[in-house]
């Protein structure tokens, strides 16, 4: 939890610094970023149960 509570308040750090100098966000359209992280995070965690069942 504390891993989740870092990465919120650095997010919030670099977001505000970035509005601070006028930047850009560097993030892509909240939806299909937020997929994306789930589909790299999944993709990731069934690769580990393919390799540990099927191959170990």
């Amino acid at each position: 939890m504390q891993d989740v509570f870092l990465a919120l308040i650095a997010g919030l750090i670099v977001g505000f610094l970035f509005a601070w100098v006028k930047l850009p966000i560097p993030a892509p359209p909240a939806l299909p970023g937020i997929m994306g992280i789930f589909g790299i995070y999944f993709g990731y965690k069934i690769f580990q149960w393919v390799s540990t069942t099927f191959f170990a």
